[in-house]
């Protein structure tokens, strides 16, 4: 081989080492971003831990002082005492009901979207109507599609696909039934069976329990056929997909609580809202 050979073959020598070393470097980054990532996953699970166990370590101490003030005051031993075991037993409920792993909302967005969007797609291609009528149906509720406005409401055993003379569509479990049976289990006294108390039970399940919004504000109607949650910062995008986990949740609870069918709309909210979750139960002013 000559050396003029050997010259034109240098520069692509050399441009194939710095590819290579382009190469690692990127691997290199990669994985230094990956490791960083996983760091940053575990600080936020300990966070989130260390806010419970602090609280129950507060808990614990009021209790401990409730129950030396009964020893040290007899005349308010029994209001003491009674605050003390209060305290002692939330402190022991909630550092052993501490969540152990945390998912973030960007993951459970990303777990829903591809689904919302078959759903969706399946919808279109039956030509299905705009219409979500969340039925409660044997101790459940399902979301149903119809193909037109002002139909029949099918059976509790038909599904997925409805063909019955009179009502056609789809009928589906929907992702709110699993979060309002985890919401239903956790509430101190009853599920509310009128539309504004219901409401703003639905509305402290959103941000207190699930913490599925930053915000919601309840809206309900004085006439009684219409109550509305003006949602903000939705932990799974935009609330007007189909059957998004706000908005079935909040339709859900409604048609459980109220005990009859319920029309969903989810619209664009104001400045200071992002989106408007109504629920109505008047089917007949709906269609």
């Amino acid at each position: 081989m000559s050396a003029h050979d050997i010259d034109e073959m240098t520069p692509e020598t050399d441009e194939n080492a710095e590819s290579e070393e382009d190469d690692l470097d990127l691997a290199a980054q990669i994985e230094l971003l990956a490791a960083e990532n996983r760091r940053l996953r575990d600080e936020y699970a300990r966070a989130r831990q260390s806010r419970y166990r602090h609280t129950a370590i507060g808990l614990g101490s009021i209790g401990a002082l409730a129950a030396l003030g009964g020893l040290l005051f007899p005349d308010a031993r029994d209001v003491l005492f009674a605050l003390a075991a209060t305290g002692l037993f939330g402190a022991v409920l909630t550092y052993y009901l501490t969540p152990g792993r945390f998912v973030a909302g960007e993951v459970g967005e990303r777990v829903y979207a591809p689904l919302a969007g078959n759903e969706a797609a399946i919808a279109d291609d039956l030509g299905l109507g705009e219409d979500r009528i969340y039925l409660p149906r044997e101790g459940s509720v399902r979301l149903y599609v119809p193909q037109r406005s002002g139909g029949e409401l099918p059976e509790a055993r038909a599904g997925p696909i409805v063909t019955a003379e009179g009502s056609r569509g789809l009928l589906l479990e929907t992702t709110g039934s699993g979060l309002f049976a985890e919401f239903e289990d956790s509430l101190a006294g009853d599920l509310a069976t009128a539309p504004a108390p219901l409401g703003t039970q639905l509305a402290d399940g959103l941000v207190e329990g699930f913490e599925l919004v930053e915000s919601a504000e309840l809206d309900a109607d004085p006439e009684g056929d219409r109550l509305t949650l003006a949602v903000t910062g939705s932990a799974f995008g935009d609330a007007d997909r189909f059957d998004h986990p706000v908005a079935a949740f909040v339709a859900t609870g409604v048609a459980t609580g109220l005990d009859r069918p319920v029309a969903l709309e989810v619209r664009p909210g104001d400045d200071r809202h992002d989106w408007l979750v109504t629920c109505r139960w008047d089917l007949e002013r709906v269609t």
